[in-house]
């Protein structure tokens, strides 16, 4: 068995999972628990409860040697028509079932892959084909991410068009070899010129994505990222510690050649996260979560995170795609051509579900909102039924001792030191049984 959420603070980048993003782990989800997922669609909803959509677009123009996603490199324009189809087919049969009918949809996020693979004239069809089903008019976040290398001016006014909200660029770094190093698409002209169009054009939200610990990653060239960063100015500024799952090319040449992790270890990650972290705030950035630090806290807001944190329905769309419905979670056949197949063949293509019990799901909850760097009791004592600090005594008591967080009232608060690894902590509140499974 993996021993990869062993509750010890990480040192060398080794292969497996870190970044948390559910519970119980993605590796207990079953075929078994397919009735209960068609269940949870086929039942009445709960219509307070908000419900979005998470849409996986799986193309990509190039593989990066970090990635785990589901991806699929240089498709041609009739697989993607074929794709966008399948979408439309997917979404039309979901929107007929009971618990998504004349519901509406508050959140959307476009994620993959590279949504922005698609030309203007692709994603108009996707729009047109999908708002058939739902409309996303009404929801007060669309999420769309973008690879700096595939935008141009037509295409991003196209994306203002169809309804995106909130644009994310995924920069990466400012610094061409290391780009390249780490089998990235695109290269720094691109990411100004993607920059440029996008303030033109005008959007609610705009964040872009970093990475600390790349392949060649060195702290000069760690400040001038921030110094880059910082010049953009956007909304938002994600910075993810780079991680090793078992699917990444990197992983994978590690494993054959035996050679050593190249990825910066732990405690650098950690040490040039937390220099972000002041230079930011030092600039007028506020912390919004381990990973985002966001200009405006009144303003720019995360929809689609804060609904995925708290268990509401969110509905999967795509290949590969996961989600969480009426207490269910769910997700899509991971292979183009079953999922292709099998909703040409007019059937749902899910592939495997997941039944949280009631005490799943206050975990689940309760570990993922620790990452928003603060978790107010009251929220589950309400929903739950339940007190945290009695819950979850032992861990909180152990945790505040080793100076990584502070119970200040009726809130569990997160310290700079705790922020800074926090997903090494969450595993602590888990199950016995989860501590130490593979995550996916």
């Amino acid at each position: 068995m993996s021993t990869e959420f062993e509750i010890t603070e990480p040192g060398e980048t080794e292969v497996g999972s870190y970044f948390i993003t559910n519970y119980p782990p993605y590796s207990v989800w079953d075929k078994k628990y397919l009735p209960d997922a068609m269940r949870a669609l086929q039942q009445e909803p709960d219509r307070s409860v908000p419900l979005g959509i998470y849409a996986h677009i799986p193309f990509c123009r190039k593989r990066c040697r970090f990635c785990y996603f589901r991806v699929y490199v240089q498709q041609n324009a009739k697989t993607i028509q074929r794709y966008v189809q399948a979408m439309d087919d997917e979404l039309q049969k979901l929107a007929k079932m009971p618990g998504v009918e004349g519901r509406k949809i508050e959140f959307v996020y476009f994620g993959g892959g590279t949504p922005s693979y698609l030309s203007s004239k692709q994603l108009h069809q996707l729009r047109d084909r999908l708002s058939q089903s739902v409309s996303w008019e009404t929801a007060s976040e669309v999420t769309f991410e973008c690879e700096p290398g595939t935008l141009n001016l037509e295409k991003v006014k196209t994306l203002k068009e169809i309804g995106i909200t909130r644009v994310s660029l995924g920069v990466e770094s400012f610094d061409d070899e290391i780009l390249e190093e780490n089998g990235r698409a695109h290269l720094s002209p691109e990411i100004f010129k993607a920059y440029d169009w996008i303030q033109q054009t005008g959007f609610s939200q705009v964040n872009i994505d970093l990475i600390a610990g790349m392949i060649g990653e060195t702290d000069e060239n760690w400040h001038r990222n921030l110094d880059k960063a910082l010049e953009l100015s956007p909304d938002n500024i994600t910075i993810y510690q780079m991680e090793l799952p078992f699917n990444t090319v990197i992983s994978q040449q590690m494993k054959e050649t035996g050679i050593a992790s190249p990825v910066a270890d732990w405690p650098t990650k950690r040490r040039w996260m937390n220099e972000a972290i002041d230079r930011l705030v030092a600039a007028g950035y506020h912390v919004a979560s381990g990973q985002e630090l966001v200009k405006n806290p009144e303003a720019d807001q995360f929809v689609y995170r804060d609904h995925l944190f708290r268990g509401h329905d969110i509905l999967p769309l795509g290949v590969s795609s996961f989600g969480h419905f009426q207490g269910v979670h769910y997700q899509n056949y991971d292979g183009l051509e079953q999922y292709l197949e099998t909703v040409e063949a007019g059937q749902l293509p899910i592939n495997r579900a997941y039944v949280p019990t009631k005490q799943e799901s206050l975990i689940r909850e309760f570990v993922l909102q620790m990452k928003e760097c603060k978790v107010n009791a009251d929220y589950f004592q309400e929903k739950f039924g339940v007190n945290i600090f009695d819950q979850f005594e032992s861990a909180i008591q152990n945790q505040e001792q080793a100076g990584y967080l502070k119970v200040e009232g009726n809130q569990i608060v997160l310290t700079r030191k705790g922020l800074l690894q926090i997903d090494s902590l969450l595993p602590e509140y888990f199950e016995e049984q989860y501590r130490r499974i593979r995550y996916t």
